[in-house]
C-alpha cells in the first residue's frame, strides 16, 4: 500500500524510518505561516535534549491550519468519526543527533477522539471549536481552544502563484521538508517518523484577524516579516512513536 510514495525518497535529508508505517492521513488546503524569531526568544521553550535549528542565524515558528480528509490505521478500514477533522499546528525547527525535525508547541483538533489518542502518544493536542469554509479563492479558517480564552486563530488565505517544488538549500525547502517529530515527557524523548512526497506549494496571501497561539513570545516577534506557503494536498505516512532517550 502506497508503494509509490515509499519509493520516492531522494528529497529526504534524514534517515528513512525503520519498520512498517502505522497511520496514514491526507492533508488538504494547508497554509504555512512562517515567522522568523530571535533564537534567544525561543531557545528556552524547547527541551534541553534538542538543539534549536536555525537558517542564516534565525529561528522560525510556523502556524499551519489545514484539513485532514482521510485518516486510517494500516490494513484497517477508516472509522467515519475520526476520518475527517480540522487541525491547527504550531511548531518550531530543531535537530537531534544531527537530524533535522520538528518540535510542536501545540496541535489543536476539532474532534475529541484524535486529541485523546494523540495525547496518549505524548503529543500536545488540544480540543477546539474549528471551522473551515471556502468562498471563491479564499479559505476562511477559525479555531478557538476549549478552556482557553486566548488560544484562538481567525483568518483567510489563498494561493497566489504557480505551483513550485522548493529546491534543496533554499529557505522554503528548509522549512517544509521535515520528516521527524520529537516530543518530551518528563526526561524522556519520543520520536515519530513520517514520510510523504516532496512538497509542491505556491506562495500565498493571508489576512489574519486573530492569532493567540504564541503567548510565550514577545509581541514584536509575531509582527515581523512573514513567509507564506499554500499546499493543495499531501498523503502522509506515520510510523509508531518510539522512545529514544
Amino acid at each position: 500500500m502506497y508503494t509509490d510514495i515509499l519509493r520516492e525518497t531522494d528529497h529526504r535529508v534524514s534517515p528513512f524510518p525503520h519498520g512498517p508505517w502505522m497511520i496514514t492521513q491526507k492533508w488538504d488546503h494547508l497554509l504555512f505561516m512562517h515567522l522568523p524569531v530571535s533564537p534567544e526568544d525561543i531557545r528556552s521553550h524547547i527541551p534541553d535534549q534538542m538543539e534549536l535549528d536555525t537558517y542564516d542565524g534565525e529561528a522560525w515558528v510556523s502556524i499551519i491550519p489545514f484539513k485532514i480528509s482521510d485518516m486510517r490505521m494500516r490494513m484497517l478500514p477508516s472509522f467515519p468519526y475520526i476520518k475527517r477533522f480540522l487541525e491547527l499546528n504550531v511548531r518550531t525547527y530543531v535537530k537531534r543527533n544531527g537530524i533535522p525535525g520538528i518540535y510542536f508547541f501545540s496541535l489543536d483538533a476539532s474532534k475529541i477522539l484524535p486529541v485523546l489518542g494523540a495525547r496518549a502518544g505524548t503529543l500536545p493536542y488540544f480540543f477546539a471549536n474549528m471551522s473551515m469554509k471556502r468562498k471563491g479563492e479564499w479559505f476562511h479558517y477559525q479555531s478557538k481552544r476549549h478552556g482557553s480564552r486566548d488560544a484562538a486563530f481567525k483568518g483567510k488565505y489563498r494561493p497566489s502563484s504557480e505551483i513550485f517544488r522548493p529546491e534543496k538549500g533554499t529557505i522554503d525547502n528548509w522549512l517544509l521538508e521535515r520528516y521527524y517529530l520529537w516530543t518530551q515527557v518528563k526526561n524522556s524523548v519520543f520520536s515519530i517518523g513520517i514520510h510523504h512526497r516532496p512538497w509542491e506549494v505556491t506562495d500565498a496571501e493571508a489576512v489574519i484577524e486573530k492569532q493567540g497561539l504564541l503567548p510565550f513570545l514577545p509581541p514584536e516577534s509575531t509582527v515581523s516579516r512573514m513567509m507564506l506557503h499554500y499546499a493543495y494536498s499531501r498523503r502522509v505516512l506515520f510510523w509508531p512513536i518510539k522512545k529514544v532517550d
